[in-house]
């Protein structure tokens, strides 16, 4: 078999199993077991597969298949131009999460010193101290497991900058921020459920699960996010589609300032931000 069949071949195991992006995934799973690039793999599309790296392909084709997410199988997820290690301890870094950390650097001050709540694998506060201007932060995870990839990805991204503690919510938090940052859990608990298959089975519910109406995370986060805050501190959440005016009004009876809600680049409201 060369190269060319099997990535033909990949194609149509996925698309057989109604996998959504089945000729991205069955190239990027290629790529991840032969180390080819792309440029390369057009010299050598025509050449025979040696048969360790075609064994190891079907291999993951089927784990894939099964509905393991993509980024379970290679442990690499890209996020804000950096690659994030990631595994089931941890929610996937999306596209969606970049607003926030776009809109938090078009707000936070040079030298700011950040906390980061339900930080999963760092992505947030670690994306903020690498495309910042002499940003620091904190971590905070409830999750033992998720702490340790969120360690690992700021070991390689960015040092000492960023540390993680684990803890839930404010209970491990001491002194004062210029800003407060989070991507809670906010999907209402009766929901999860209906997620596909490749969330609700090999994500951590933990990173899911906003309790009954999604909006727990908030009410605590607002509540006492002053107490953290510097004053003229930003914080700034990831919500879900509908969920804006729900959480610009926690903003508001939390005494922030300025609220605004953000829509992402598909045209959803994905982002609440206000200052004290």
């Amino acid at each position: 078999m060369t190269f060319r069949q099997a990535l033909e071949y990949g194609v149509q195991i996925l698309e057989s199993e109604n996998i959504t992006d089945a000729k991205i995934d069955a190239w990027l799973l290629l790529s991840y077991v032969s180390e080819l690039t792309r440029a390369q793999y057009f010299l050598k599309q025509n050449d025979q597969i040696d048969e360790l790296i075609l064994y190891k392909y079907k291999d993951v084709l089927l784990m894939r298949a099964k509905r393991t997410p993509l980024q379970h199988i290679t442990g690499e997820q890209d996020f804000m131009g950096l690659t994030f290690w990631v595994n089931e301890h941890v929610l996937i870094p999306r596209q969606d999460t970049e607003t926030l950390v776009e809109e938090a650097l078009k707000v936070i001050p040079t030298g700011s010193h950040i906390l980061d709540l339900c930080t999963g694998s760092g992505c947030v506060i670690i994306s903020l101290a690498a495309r910042g201007q002499g940003i620091t932060g904190i971590g905070v995870d409830i999750s033992e497991k998720a702490i340790e990839v969120a360690r690992e990805n700021a070991h390689r991204l960015v040092g000492q900058r960023v540390v993680f503690e684990k803890g839930d919510l404010w209970q491990p938090v001491t002194g004062k921020f210029n800003a407060i940052v989070s991507n809670p859990p906010y999907i209402p608990s009766a929901e999860v459920e209906k997620l596909e298959t490749e969330v609700k089975d090999h994500e951590p519910r933990l990173a899911l699960d906003g309790t009954e109406d999604g909006l727990f995370f908030y009410r605590e986060i607002t509540a006492h996010a002053a107490e953290y805050l510097n004053d003229g501190g930003w914080l700034l959440v990831e919500i879900g589609y509908d969920q804006g005016q729900a959480v610009h009004d926690l903003f508001v009876a939390g005494g922030f300032k300025d609220v605004e809600i953000i829509k992402d680049l598909p045209g959803k409201d994905r982002v609440v931000k206000g200052h004290l």
